[in-house]
């Protein structure tokens, strides 16, 4: 178990907030005090924080969950995507797509298109198609990577978000809300607190900073899936996560009512 420590912390610049003038006062207990203009935040609050939040992700993933990992900002798409693959997690890092999770039996149509179509492409059952058709069908399957590809595998909805920047991501925010999915986040000091589970306060714009959280919290999943792993045989701990199948009631009533 390897938490993030304060010496990581302040190397990586997590304790840089916004501008003292942008800040949300939400954030205030989160605030150590300001520097030239801009609000330091209290890492010693972000240390506990941390731990608990990292906690968490252990025991949802070695309960069966998944977490799905967000970051559209450009500063976090590198090291989300980076992170994902080597967690085996599911990722958004592109615009996120209103409804996909309050909607995803929509977005999985899409999903299968992409998938089907690099089926064809790899087995070469598309060269039946006319050679322009084609060039118009490797297009499709760029941009539907390009959106989608980090929730290609990702069959329904996520036991946990973890996401970078909740003010960029709001939309992801409420969908999460509104299917009680459990959202742990990067929260710096110009957002509302209030919309997160597990607030992590720290920076959120700082490259390092970003691939510091998003390596230990995927450090996390890796750490619940080896637990997983271990308990398979004995069948008792292989169950999928306490509210994942609640969250997937709640995640079709959302789509019928958006229907």
């Amino acid at each position: 178990m390897a938490y993030v420590t304060m010496k990581q912390m302040l190397e990586t610049g997590v304790h840089f907030g916004h501008q003292t003038r942008r800040w949300n006062p939400k954030m205030r207990t989160y605030i150590f005090g300001a520097r030239n203009g801009i609000h330091i935040i209290d890492l010693q609050q972000t240390v506990k924080l941390f731990q608990k939040a990292h906690d968490f992700i252990v025991e949802t993933v070695a309960n069966g969950g998944k977490v799905l990992f967000i970051g559209t900002k450009r500063q976090a798409q590198e090291a989300i995507k980076a992170e994902v693959e080597r967690c085996g997690m599911h990722c958004v890092t592109q615009r996120w797509m209103g409804g996909t999770l309050t909607n995803f039996q929509t977005i999985k149509k899409s999903i299968d298109r992409l998938k089907n179509l690099e089926s064809m492409f790899a087995d070469g059952s598309i060269n039946k198609f006319p050679k322009k058709e084609v060039v118009q069908l490797a297009r499709d399957v760029e941009k539907l990577n390009s959106a989608l590809g980090g929730i290609k595998d990702m069959n329904g909805a996520p036991a946990v978000a973890f996401i970078i920047d909740p003010n960029r991501e709001h939309i992801a925010v409420q969908e999460c809300r509104k299917l009680g999915i459990p959202v742990v986040a990067v929260v710096d000091t110009n957002c509302d607190p209030d919309e997160i589970d597990y607030v992590i306060p720290g920076n959120d714009d700082a490259i390092r900073a970003i691939k510091l959280f998003a390596t230990h919290i995927a450090d996390a999943c890796l750490e619940g899936a080896a637990t997983l792993k271990e308990n398979a045989p004995g069948g008792a701990k292989n169950a999928p996560a306490k509210d994942e199948t609640e969250v997937e009631a709640a995640a079709e009533k959302a789509a019928a009512e958006e229907e």
